[in-house]
């Protein structure tokens, strides 16, 4: 099988997943080994970057995606005749951060640090594809386990959950303006 071949099947089960794709799973479709599939995808991210496609290979984890970049968002927006980007709520981006800093995490928990109601919210999380059941508790009632997805790590531009900004110490937060600078 020649590289131009690998690559244009690369390319093929990239763009029809249309989701994340493991480079296990790279490797077996195209039948070969999965260091040969991650030096071609390389050798495929660089000629994209240095041509300019609108299209390009990122890594999230141990998988590969092919997305558009961010550059061509607005040309999207108008060809999809999406007339605004609904950004989350504040209170829907305190909840996601919950469980992104302390996954897997319960409903309970999440609702027992914000001190309100969260289920809406999760809810609405779930059906962003931000966050996913990751499993229940063994505790009495079997509580929903919620961490978050690879589509979380994408839309933050994200590689791994290691590259969430760490958070400081509480005696490192400013409790005056003038500590604020």
């Amino acid at each position: 099988m020649d590289i131009s071949h690998v690559e244009a099947a690369i390319e093929a089960v990239l763009f029809a997943s249309g989701e994340p794709v493991p480079v296990d799973r790279l490797a077996q479709a195209i039948e070969t080994d999965k260091t040969t599939v991650q030096k071609i995808i390389s050798l495929m991210i660089e000629k994209r970057e240095a041509k300019g496609f609108g299209v390009s290979i990122i890594k999230i984890d141990d998988c590969y995606q092919m997305a558009t970049k961010p550059e061509f968002a607005q040309n999207i927006r108008s060809a999809m005749d999406i007339r605004r980007n609904m950004p989350l709520s504040p209170a829907a981006m305190e909840t996601l951060s919950i469980i992104a800093y302390n996954q897997p995490v319960t409903r309970g928990y999440i609702e027992q640090v914000r001190g309100v109601d969260s289920g809406g919210i999760v809810s609405t999380l779930e059906t962003k594809g931000l966050v996913e059941e990751r499993g229940r508790l063994d505790v009495p009632g079997r509580p929903i386990l919620y961490g978050t997805t690879l589509n979380f790590l994408r839309s933050f531009g994200l590689k791994t959950l290691n590259d969430l900004p760490k958070i400081k110490d509480e005696d490192e937060i400013p409790t005056t303006p003038e500590e604020a600078g």
